[in-house]
């Protein structure tokens, strides 16, 4: 099944008119850095002293907040790690799932040149503070649908 791919532009209209919900699938340490406002936090890898550790509840949290027709669009950095988790809910059963390209901080080519501006860049709204019930420890501990 092929993942849709989005503009960060795509994704905040999406998520202002088109009932979809922004999940950022970065680690903790980087969403609390900044990450689109309103978006909620389900790593799919965990940051670790010794590197980047896959999250082993990521598709259990997930089903638990999200039912499986909901609309979700998801992000990460530079879009790798969201193309591969929506792959991942798309194979697990959930319905619509899009990916939004470049992330929150765009891609680059290999001198470090902007290929597309992430959603940071793209002047989107950022937050620092996540919503109330959208932090991944929130999350983790929601029951189960």
């Amino acid at each position: 099944m092929t993942v849709k791919r989005v503009s960060p532009q795509e994704a905040d209209a999406l998520v202002k008119e088109g009932g979809h919900v922004y999940l950022d699938v970065r680690s903790i340490p980087e969403f609390d850095a900044g990450h689109p406002a309103g978006a909620y936090n389900i790593p799919l890898l965990h940051a670790t002293p010794s590197g980047m550790r896959p999250n082993p509840d990521f598709l259990s949290v997930v089903a638990a907040a999200f039912a499986k027709d909901a609309k979700l669009v998801l992000g990460c950095k530079t879009g790798a790690r969201s193309l591969r988790a929506a792959q991942g809910l798309l194979n697990a059963g959930f319905k619509t799932v899009l990916d939004q390209r470049a992330g929150f901080h765009g891609t680059r080519d290999p001198f470090g040149q902007v290929q597309e501006a992430g959603w940071q860049d793209a002047g989107l709204d950022v937050a620092t503070d996540a919503e109330p019930g959208r932090a991944y420890e929130a999350l983790l501990a929601r029951e189960p649908l």
